[in-house]
């Protein structure tokens, strides 16, 4: 018996600490905290995949093309590395960018008789 008691002295706490716990906190707890491990295995990957989705969002936004080659260069740079020629940025090219007054057409009213 003596052997048994020290073989298994961890499985033996384990077994006493359950027996103790299950009846304070009852299976409801188990059940929640067992529900709550599945909820963030399937949390954690999508949160992962919003990071990613933001990361390439800001990378995006540094891209520059060139008009002559379509070489395409990621930073800060006013000169493609391929022919020379100057870089246009793609945000600089977006319309939400732009001013009102570029981007509407004036109409003048005339009346007619």
């Amino acid at each position: 018996m003596n052997y048994f008691l020290k073989a298994n002295k961890n499985l033996l706490t384990y077994a006493l600490i359950l027996l103790i716990v299950i009846p304070i906190f009852g299976f409801n707890f188990f059940i929640t905290f067992v529900g709550n491990i599945l909820l963030l295995l399937f949390l954690i990957p999508l949160l992962i995949l919003i990071l990613v989705f933001i990361v390439f969002n800001s990378y995006k936004s540094k891209i520059n093309t060139c008009s002559k080659c379509g070489a395409i260069s990621l930073g800060s740079n006013e000169t493609c590395m391929n022919c020379g020629a100057e870089l246009e940025n793609i945000s600089k090219n977006s319309q939400l960018d732009k001013k009102p007054s570029e981007s509407t057409i004036e109409v003048k009213a005339e009346e007619v008789k």
